[in-house]
């Protein structure tokens, strides 16, 4: 399931997903981007960021943790004015929405 993206700004949002494959699940070797956890990029026409994000599951260990590192980093992408994470588990996140790219580091293809 590929990410939503609201904007009419598609430099601005490569950016910010460029920062979000900066972001790793530190159990698992692949950015957060590849995993499937970002469901929706949202720049409004003042530059500020809105994403909605989940994590592998509820009980996640970096649950508290890295929402709020992403959120930091987002931040300070150039150009943006706010960064806000909307944590979410609806959709519950599957394997299958990772990448391709991620299933072949993880071994599922």
């Amino acid at each position: 399931m590929p990410a939503i993206i609201i904007t009419n700004d598609t430099a601005l949002t490569q950016k910010v997903i460029d920062t979000i494959k900066t972001c790793y699940d530190p159990e698992i070797p692949v950015d957060i981007w590849e995993l499937g956890l970002i469901y929706e990029i949202n720049i409004d026409d003042e530059k500020n960021l809105n994403v909605k994000m989940t994590l592998t599951s509820p009980s996640c260990p970096v649950a508290e943790t890295l929402p709020p590192e992403v959120e930091q980093k987002l931040r300070e992408v150039e150009g943006i004015k706010s960064a806000k994470i909307e944590l979410t588990f609806e959709p519950t996140w599957e394997k299958e929405m990772m990448s391709d790219v991620a299933q072949l580091e993880l071994g599922f293809m």
